[in-house]
């Protein structure tokens, strides 16, 4: 009779969640597509406004600082106006920052570029700071690894749709517009070609400007309930709290793993385009190029799901992960850029164009990449206690890692070459097998 109750509990918990996850799960959708759309926007910046890699690199790098900025103003904002509220105002920045990609296009203006992209990153950072945490809380915590795998797979397939879209909406009909191709032209006729590019930017980012607005009355309306988080009430003494994050050798390590992870996450779904106009393809081509990581990254998400923890423990798929890394990142240093072997004997079966070997060990990542994630941050968060909420925002700010790594890498491939540049992953995923191996067992500095 007993078993018989608490499974209707279950159930009804499980009904009481559905609309909620549904809600978050559209969310977590919308800022994978704004996050990986990076992928496409990078080699098309790179063409429009004539950029080395270090300067195309900073694309990526203007949207993840936004997380190290913003992240503890956010959360002010967020304990004030509760979890809701603050999606909300993260809808409405993504939807201002849509607005300046208008002035940026019609001026060609880099840096108006890259502060379009801090705005949309700020208004990332509200959503993913409202929404991993309520993701969470609003069901069983014995279940909260199964929502965090659902809310991945949502978010990095809209990994794949978006560069597909970005082509389809702004390369679509343009022609003449690959590397060769613009050399060959005049100036007056390169910068008038390169014009019409940039316009094509326009109608696409005020469809997102209207629909993030739209999105975000509706989400002041939303049926979702209001959650409190019991366990930063009382902690007023931010001095105090971050000395107690300190004693946590697992959440300090952690955190720091998660900065490497976001920057070879970040180098592998938004540099590979800039391999791929190294190897030669035009830039339609290289802007979809992102699509390949992320359908990696899905695969890589249904096996962490299938496997975790029926067969293999969270520590192991990291380990597995950090593994993976080291050897994909080795055959990207020394792959082919014109042989297109493997992804004939692959890709081509699904109708996908064909890419070279280099660039596609570099798509591999995402697969390696794909549970780092969702391994590291139960490992790191375990045993805070009073502390998880204020290690989570910690661990939040590991997302940094996104705005310092790809730069380097475009310096470095600026200054040499862009495949031995993928060295600078090496030591990402050496600390990432360190972590794995023993820093998520730390429980003391001595």
């Amino acid at each position: 009779m007993e078993t018989a109750v608490v499974n209707e509990s279950a159930r009804s918990e499980s009904r009481s969640s559905l609309v909620p996850m549904a809600i978050i799960g559209m969310l977590f959708f919308i800022f994978g597509f704004v996050t990986w759309l990076n992928g496409a926007l990078i080699p098309f910046l790179q063409t429009i406004c004539d950029l080395t890699a270090f300067q195309a690199m900073l694309v990526a790098s203007s949207f993840y600082i936004a997380y190290t900025v913003m992240a503890l103003p956010m959360a002010a904002i967020i304990e004030r106006t509760g979890y809701k509220s603050g999606m909300a105002l993260g809808l409405a920045l993504v939807g201002v920052g849509a607005l300046i990609f208008i002035p940026a296009a019609y001026s060609r203006m880099f840096g108006i570029f890259l502060l379009a992209q801090f705005v949309v990153g700020s208004g990332l950072t509200v959503l993913q700071t409202a929404s991993n945490p309520y993701i969470v809380k609003i069901g069983s915590p014995d279940t909260a690894a199964v929502r965090i795998c659902i809310m991945g797979l949502l978010n990095k397939g809209a990994g794949i749709v978006a560069p597909l879209v970005f082509a389809a909406l702004v390369m679509g009909g343009i022609s003449g517009i690959s590397d060769a191709e613009l050399a060959a032209l005049t100036a007056t006729a390169k910068d008038a070609k390169l014009d019409e590019l940039a316009g094509q930017l326009v109608n696409p980012y005020i469809g997102m400007a209207i629909l993030a607005a739209i999105l975000a009355v509706a989400m002041t309306f939303a049926p979702l309930p209001n959650i409190e988080d019991e366990e930063v009430a009382g902690q007023e003494d931010a001095a105090v709290t971050l000395t107690g994050l300190m004693k946590f050798p697992q959440l300090i390590l952690g955190s720091v793993a998660l900065f490497f992870y976001v920057g070879v996450e970040v180098i592998a779904g938004d540099a590979i385009g800039l391999l791929g106009r190294q190897a030669g393809l035009d830039t339609a081509t290289a802007s979809v190029l992102t699509s390949y990581t992320m359908v990696f990254m899905v695969l890589g998400y249904i096996y962490g799901t299938i496997a975790i923890p029926r067969f293999i423990s969270q520590q192991t798929a990291l380990l597995i992960s950090a593994v993976l890394g080291l050897v994909f990142t080795a055959l990207v240093m020394t792959g082919s850029l014109q042989s297109t072997a493997l992804s004939a004997a692959t890709l081509s079966l699904f109708g996908l164009p064909e890419i070279p070997n280099a660039v596609y060990f570099v798509a591999l990542l995402g697969f390696a990449n794909a549970m780092c994630w969702p391994a590291i941050w139960p490992l790191a968060l375990e045993g805070l206690g009073k502390f998880t909420s204020k290690g989570a925002a910690l661990l939040i700010m590991g997302i940094s890692g996104g705005a310092i790594l790809p730069p380097l890498y475009g310096h470095f491939a600026d200054t040499g070459d862009g495949q031995m540049a993928y060295l600078i992953a090496v030591p990402a995923y050496l600390f990432i097998l360190f972590y794995a191996l023993k820093g998520h067992k730390l429980r003391s500095w001595k």
